[in-house]
């Protein structure tokens, strides 16, 4: 399972999508995809809306958190049409229902999409307001028996125990355990999201998507980034 962030898609723009990030990011998952390995995909907003941040400007909270589902549809579709230019099969699922755009989700039509070599995009979150895209990706992974779930980041090369942009001296992990990320408060993803992940012991790698060859070398079974998992 990868996770992108609405942020990856709007490149170096302070918003909406460039098309050159997108480009790029379809090539590194059609790359992924030829090595043979079933790849799913859910799709953050940010770049487009925030939820929390419309909720602080005084909308309700649940409305603005289905706006940014909304959000992510877009962005799905942005995804979707660059992976088919590049002649990679694709479907997107949708968890709130747009039939007119995408299939709605059905956990076992999305495994047999995997099963049949498709990348299959999930969109739309969990459907649930309140609920982070962050929380959506594990709960996806597990609905899949997704075996890692690999989260891409935009410009951070794995999880640093201060913030890398505004510390020099800020130190990267190779390899963490989920229970001091959380203690930690690493802004790895939201506490839902890990929480759900160490409950069931699947493996997370935080890595830069924008490093060229990464989610490749990954699936290589190289060591890129930082690995959140639990003790032996």
């Amino acid at each position: 399972m990868l996770k992108i962030s609405g942020e990856s898609l709007k490149g170096d723009t302070p918003f909406g999508i460039d098309p050159g990030a997108v480009s790029y990011l379809a090539g590194q998952i059609g790359e992924a995809a030829n090595l043979g390995v079933e790849i799913a995909v859910v799709m953050g907003g940010g770049n487009i809306w925030r939820g929390e941040a419309a909720e602080s400007r005084g909308m309700d909270r649940a409305t603005a958190d289905y706006a940014g589902m909304l959000a992510t549809i877009i962005n799905a579709l942005a995804l979707q049409d660059s992976l088919e230019q590049q002649g990679i099969d694709v479907r997107t699922q949708s968890a709130l229902q747009m039939q007119a755009v995408a299939e709605p989700y059905i956990r076992r039509r999305a495994i047999r999409h995997l099963e049949k070599g498709r990348v299959v995009l999930f969109a739309a979150g969990t459907g649930n307001p309140y609920m982070t895209t962050d929380t959506a990706s594990a709960l996806r992974s597990l609905e899949i028996s997704a075996d890692v779930l690999l989260m891409a980041k935009n410009n951070v090369d794995g999880v640093y125990d201060s913030d890398p942009n505004q510390n020099p001296d800020a130190v990267r992990y190779g390899n963490l355990d989920y229970m001091d990320a959380l203690s930690k408060r690493l802004a790895v993803m939201d506490s839902t999201a890990l929480s759900l992940c160490m409950d069931n012991r699947l493996p997370i790698v935080v890595f830069n998507v924008f490093e060229p060859g990464t989610m490749g070398r990954i699936l290589k079974g190289e060591t890129v980034g930082t690995l959140i998992s639990g003790r032996d």
